[in-house]
């Protein structure tokens, strides 16, 4: 990416914009933003105007052959936001980094990190941290591994790797919303069968011993200057893997686990960071997600999801029954090898857009987006030494950090990136995106997977902004290869839009005056709008 290139492109482009003041048809903005990358990636999360330029909302007339329908009138959950995982292995490489180059690591910070609303980066804003060693860790470790010390007065956050927490004051330092969620893989070894944090189980004694250690951990990162906003009591409760820091726990033990937890946390001034339950795969979410809600829904805030077995139609088994509850979707992990454009294909369907399947998550009520590792090297180190986790050809980062102190992005960063772009504040501290009605008909309803979104303003007088992700997936990849573009109509208050959309994902996003004015009969007339924008991944 030549960062300097496209910001001074970027700015002639706002520049340009300012100078205008564009036509208002019934009440919303008639150019279209987008941002793109595609299947060939001849365009990489890459922002520029469409063509033609501009992109207008008219009066209707015949449906493209697919015909995107926005339903501003249903409007779900918001989304919080898109990122990874800090573990201990990603924290140590990008610290490296930042030794051996500086001015490298800081370009690839922003690149990640920074939400500014027109920014040349993927607007990360949400990352997964372990409490105590992963399977991604240079030893195991708790932050209290004092046998029998229930009174936990050996307790040290600082045994965590020092990395971890200036990796986080440098993230909190280019995006101060980020939104940071904990979670132990594994209790003390003390307070587990077997005695060790690789597999078992905690033994019923220490129930009360863990949520006070859970509450401990707050308060380290606390004392770190490390805001929480969520925590989770353990990673993958119904896995137990002897290689690494694992722990299988009974509903019932995550319930007691979490009621106590719950009720400390209030006392001691974390009542506003939620607690959230089960951090397992979709293929179970109609049993230990719905029985922990029944036994303890009062002190959690809702689930979290990852998506190594079932698939992301599974998460309805849960939200059809506790629709009030919030979803997460927390950890999926690419592998080293894997086809770049078949990846984006998947993640786009399963994980963030579609209701067929990060768009899918989101469309089936979940309230975030996150990859596994951020960074890892070529060969998906390092991992905790003897480890099984992440066998074969290992797993991907988001980014790959190499020794001689290059970078480079890979596939989950730009599913991650045009996913993030539709939701990330308009405002510096404004509301984040709500994901909002949609539909696609057409001869080839199949071949777009759309996900839309809504995002308000600071100010009440100013118009809100809705964007689509839009996937294009009709390759032909089955039967040969012949991508093929769509184009497609988007209906939008009783005006349509006409635009092809490339074989890869597409960001597009306009401004419209909120429905609340329009429901007043309000009509707001706005100088120096942004166009209707695009950003894509090829």
């Amino acid at each position: 990416m030549h960062l300097t290139h496209f910001l001074a492109t970027l700015a002639l482009l706002h520049g340009a914009a300012s100078q205008q003041i564009y036509d208002i048809v019934g009440s919303f903005r008639l150019k279209i933003h987008r941002i793109q990358t595609t299947w060939d990636r001849s365009h990489l999360l890459t922002y520029f105007q469409p063509t033609p330029d501009p992109i207008n909302f008219v009066a209707p007339g015949p449906i493209g052959s697919a015909d995107i329908v926005i339903d501003d009138s249903s409007v779900y959950q918001t989304v919080y936001g898109f990122g990874a995982a800090l573990t201990d292995s990603s924290a140590g490489l990008l610290s490296t980094l930042k030794s051996q180059n500086s001015g490298s690591y800081w370009k690839l910070m922003d690149y990640l990190f920074n939400a500014t609303d027109g920014a040349n980066a993927a607007g990360f804003s949400y990352v997964r941290v372990p409490l105590g060693a992963s399977d991604f860790s240079t030893r195991a470790y708790s932050y209290d591994d004092t046998s029998g010390d229930t009174s936990l007065s050996h307790f040290n956050i600082g045994v965590a790797p020092s990395q971890v927490f200036s990796i986080l004051d440098d993230i909190l330092s280019i995006n101060s919303q980020v939104r940071v969620h904990v979670v132990p893989w594994s209790p003390p070894g003390w307070m587990k069968s077997g005695g060790t944090m690789d597999g078992g189980s905690l033994n019923s004694q220490y129930i009360s011993t863990m949520a006070t250690y859970l509450l401990k951990s707050l308060q380290g990162f606390k004392s770190k200057g490390i805001p929480v906003y969520a925590i989770s009591i353990q990673n993958e409760p119904e896995n137990s893997n002897p290689t690494y820091p694992t722990c299988t726990m009974p509903v019932a033990t995550h319930a007691q686990i979490g009621l106590a937890l719950r009720t400390l946390m209030n006392n001691n001034g974390f009542s506003s960071t939620k607690l959230i339950g089960y951090e397992h795969n979709w293929s179970d979410a109609a049993n230990y997600p719905v029985q922990l809600m029944q036994q303890a829904g009062s002190a959690f805030a809702g689930v979290a999801f990852h998506c190594y077995e079932g698939t992301v139609s599974e998460q309805a088994k849960f939200t059809s029954q506790y629709p009030d509850k919030e979803v997460y979707f927390t950890e999926c992990s690419g592998e080293n090898g894997s086809d770049w454009w078949s990846d984006i294909k998947w993640y786009m369907d399963n994980l963030h857009v579609s209701c067929r399947s990060f768009i899918g998550s989101i469309s089936y009520g979940a309230s975030s987006g996150l990859m596994w590792n951020l960074a890892l090297d070529g060969n998906g180190n390092p991992k905790l030494p003897g480890t099984t986790s992440c066998g074969g050809p290992g797993c991907r980062g988001v980014v790959q950090i190499n020794s001689d102190a290059t970078w480079s992005v890979n596939q989950e960063f730009y599913t991650l990136g045009q996913a993030s772009k539709a939701i990330i504040p308009r405002d510096h501290g404004g509301p984040w995106g709500k994901r909002i009605g949609v539909t696609v008909g057409g001869s080839l309803d199949w071949a777009l997977v759309v996900g839309a979104y809504v995002t308000g303003r600071v100010s009440s007088t100013d118009w809100d902004r809705y964007s689509i992700v839009v996937l294009n997936w009709d390759d032909s990849a089955s039967s040969g290869w012949n991508p093929q573009p769509v184009k497609a109509t988007i209906e939008f208050r009783g005006m349509q839009a006409t635009y092809t959309f490339p074989v890869g994902v597409t960001t597009l996003w306009w401004y419209a005056e909120p429905t609340s004015l329009t429901n007043q009969g309000l009509v707001v007339q706005e100088a120096g709008a942004i166009p209707m924008s695009f950003y894509a991944t090829s």
